[in-house]
């Protein structure tokens, strides 16, 4: 014999494959939050979260990130998507964008020689803590090859060598296009050409020390350690064309004495590299990194 469970199948709270993300940006006015939320109360939808932000309550702009849940969110969508755009588009002139969250943003990674940042993503990624598709590692080296295929991810070495980079951007973007959704530089030594980052089409995420603009070049952590550095840190930003200048997503430091070596300056500043880019993929992947001029709105 056995016992049923006294609760009412309507009381189950929607999981999380039946969630999804809804950015809202426009300027800012009176309604926006009751607009939306009358939306999604007349689906049925149930606000898991809600995250605003308004630079200036009078006429500024507006930005806000809500997700919810809904039993059949995949057949609801549609529905949904057209409502909201009669009521916040047209009423409030706001742009929106709607993504059913159980489906993972697909993510290229490339990568050199180093390997901490490429393997620190790879490994959270396998236990579950980044919630993306790892469609490719893409390397100028080819030293990370059976590391990354060991954890079933295809790896594509493309040699990248030389002033003219053309031909190894050619081959990355036959790889790359329609079968990813953004792409994360997990310490790729190479700089990508404003052509390649308009013709890929997709936001592109990079890692570095924060020194810069000091301690440019090869050695920063060498540089660094001759004028007695107190902090070393990393910074995760978005990719333009103007060289490490991209709206900033993520930072972190850690201090450091006169103590340390550079080597340890080095291990150190890896670590936090790590941690800074895992938060910065993760956060874009779950649609929290909202784009607004040179800088971003980030609701962690």
């Amino acid at each position: 014999m056995t016992q049923e469970s006294s609760a009412p199948a309507t009381t189950r709270e929607p999981g999380r494959h039946h969630r999804a993300s809804l950015i809202v940006l426009g300027k800012d006015r009176p309604g926006i939050v009751a607009a939306v939320g009358s939306v999604l109360s007349d689906h049925g939808a149930n606000i898991v979260s809600l995250d605003q932000y308004s630079d200036n309550p009078q006429g500024g702009a507006f930005f806000q990130r809500t997700v919810f849940g809904l039993d059949d969110l995949q057949a609801a969508l549609p529905s949904i998507e057209h409502d909201l755009a009669e009521k916040t588009a047209k009423d409030f002139d706001l742009e929106f964008t709607l993504r059913d969250l159980s489906v993972p943003k697909r993510v290229a990674i490339f990568a050199s020689k180093s390997d901490h940042c490429l393997l620190d993503l790879l490994w959270r990624h396998r236990r579950g803590q980044l919630p993306v598709s790892v469609a490719m590692v893409i390397s100028n080296h080819p030293d990370t090859a059976e590391e990354v295929r060991s954890f079933g991810i295809p790896f594509f070495h493309v040699p990248s060598t030389g002033p003219d980079k053309s031909a190894a951007e050619t081959h990355n973007l036959r790889l790359l296009k329609g079968n990813v959704d953004f792409i994360v530089l997990a310490r790729y030594m190479q700089i990508l050409s404003g052509d390649f980052i308009k013709q890929v089409g997709v936001p592109i995420i990079n890692i570095h020390h924060s020194f810069l603009p000091a301690f440019i070049g090869a050695g920063p952590y060498a540089k660094a350690k001759e004028r007695g550095v107190k902090l070393v840190g990393a910074t995760a930003h978005y990719v333009t064309e103007n060289l490490d200048e991209g709206p900033i997503i993520e930072q972190d430091v850690v201090r450091v004495s006169h103590a340390d070596t550079a080597s340890e300056l080095q291990r150190r500043g890896a670590d936090v590299e790590r941690a800074v880019l895992s938060r910065a993929v993760q956060w874009h992947s779950e649609d929290r990194v909202i784009l607004h001029g040179n800088h971003t709105i980030v609701f962690a």
